[in-house]
């Protein structure tokens, strides 16, 4: 194993490594888990900066052994999984900050930080597999470490969470499975490989590749919470709030829509899947989910519902981005990756500041919060017109973008969805900033607690302060290096569309 495979190597044995060490930590052992839970984000972070500068500079970090005769186990850095690596590496130091105050007073805490560092290392490893046997590995070890954190609290409510989070994820990794090996008989170990590897293959082939297509996305399609197969998603709304943040921002729905990105370019291959057939109903399908999304979330009175809701909408602007054929419309649907993971994460540490500091869980209840707790308002607030698309906030660049790759690629009723989907998102998130900044609370707080003399405890508005910061920055600085848009269209002129 060469230098550089030993730092690649090293993103997701952090993790792992962080996981294995906190199960056995004793219950008791508070300071020195979150210690070391602290030291493994940053550690991951470092060499995660470390290896995207490499790709910048097209060093090679490739990791490759062989498990069988045939198939080999292969991690690789690219410039499209360090996008998902960076996303997630920055989010988990968050979330691991934002949970050790979440938690501080919870009980099995050391069961909980556990499978929250698996979770991060399968995210980690679905981003970095460099073809689909590696890739499947790890999307399954994401699904069962993450059921455990869906459950945490214990209740019937979680319970029956979690055991349809299992039914609809379970379900859609055995069909990805299928997809797979159908495919590995076709033609053996299917490296991910800019431009695809099945272009070539004898035109008989072609209603079989469509099949496999199909199983792969659906199967995929599961965790991006595509409808009609989202239903877990607002049911997982039960678990923690650094949880959800998890689920919505880092791992689970994001690894979905990576992986449909991975199919398209790097299996098929853009051009290949056009001619297929196949982006026109993929695209249908996004567009569906993206409407689907947003109205269900104007009907919800639960905070964190709603924001679920709304996931199921933005997730699918990616999809919709990767089905628009042209690097403008790759170009919106990429950088949305980022961009959303930073958006909806300060939305869910805000909903979970406003649970835990005053005990408020519904909207109904959020009049005169902005009072209360200004500092957590006004990351609401910025992640909310971010998820409307209003500028400066990095959502109106996604949006911007999309709209420019539908008329690009000659789907105007791409822009029909989005100004409709932009409306929809304004009906659902401007009630909610009214309420918090101009109305008033006439009765105490039913639950508020005493957190110190800031409007909560520093380990929860640090880290939402921090993510709305860069929800910020993003949007203004996009045409800065190493921007989140400037990264995408790194990925875009480097590998895709050529």
């Amino acid at each position: 194993m060469d230098w550089n495979a030993l730092i690649l190597f090293g993103v997701p044995a952090t993790s792992l490594i962080a996981s294995a060490v906190i199960f056995l930590l004793a219950e008791s052992r508070h300071t020195l888990r979150s210690v070391f839970n602290l030291v493994a984000a940053v550690l991951k972070l470092l060499l995660v900066v470390w290896i995207i500068w490499g790709v910048y500079q097209n060093v090679d970090y490739e990791l490759r052994f062989t498990i069988i005769d045939g198939v080999d186990f292969i991690l690789r850095a690219d410039a499209l999984g360090m996008m998902f690596v960076g996303l997630s590496s920055l989010l988990w130091l968050f979330t691991t900050i934002y949970a050790i105050g979440y938690l501080e007073d919870a009980p099995n805490r050391s069961r909980f930080f556990g499978f929250f560092s698996l979770c991060v290392a399968s995210t980690v490893g679905i981003a970095l597999a460099g073809n689909l046997f590696t890739f499947l590995l790890f999307y399954e070890l994401l699904t069962l470490s993450t059921y455990p954190l869906v459950v945490h609290r214990g209740t019937r409510e979680s319970l029956r969470a979690g055991q349809v989070y299992l039914y609809y994820t379970l379900g859609g990794g055995a069909l990805l499975l299928f997809g797979v090996v159908a495919l590995h008989v076709l033609v053996g170990d299917t490296e991910f490989v800019p431009g695809g590897v099945l272009s070539g293959l004898d035109a008989s082939l072609h209603p079989m590749l469509v099949v496999i297509f199909v199983m792969m996305v659906v199967g995929l399609g599961v965790k991006a919470a595509l409808f009609p197969l989202h239903a877990w998603l607002p049911m997982a709304m039960v678990a923690p709030a650094p949880v959800s943040a998890l689920l919505h921002a880092v791992a689970v729905v994001k690894a979905g829509a990576f992986g449909i990105a991975r199919v398209v370019y790097d299996v098929y291959g853009i051009e290949f899947t056009f001619s297929l057939g196949l982006l026109g109903p993929l695209a249908v399908a996004a567009a569906i989910t993206i409407l689907y999304g947003s109205f269900r979330a104007l009907a919800q009175d639960d905070l964190k519902k709603r924001l679920a809701f709304s996931t199921v909408s933005q997730v699918s602007y990616i999809v919709l981005g990767i089905t628009l054929f042209g690097p403008v419309g790759t170009l919106g649907g990429l950088v949305h990756l980022l961009h959303q993971g930073l958006m909806k994460i300060t939305l869910f540490f805000c909903a979970g500041n406003y649970a835990e500091t005053l005990g408020v869980h519904k909207i109904s209840e959020l009049d005169g919060t902005g009072q209360r707790m200004p500092a957590t308002s006004v990351a609401f607030t910025l992640g909310a017109f971010g998820m409307i698309g209003i500028p400066p906030m990095a959502g109106f660049i996604s949006k911007w973008y999309l709209g420019m790759g539908a008329l690009h690629a000659n789907m105007n009723w791409v822009l029909a969805v989005l100004i409709l989907s932009s409306l929809l998102n304004a009906a659902y998130f401007l009630p909610i900033l009214y309420r918090i900044w101009f109305r008033t609370r006439n009765k105490p707080w039913c639950e508020e607690k005493a957190l110190g003399r800031h409007e909560t405890t520093l380990w929860l508005l640090v880290p939402t302060l921090a993510t709305a910061g860069f929800a910020l920055i993003a949007g203004l600085l996009a045409g800065m290096p190493f921007s989140p848009l400037y990264w995408a269209d790194l990925i875009v002129s480097r590998e895709y569309l050529q």
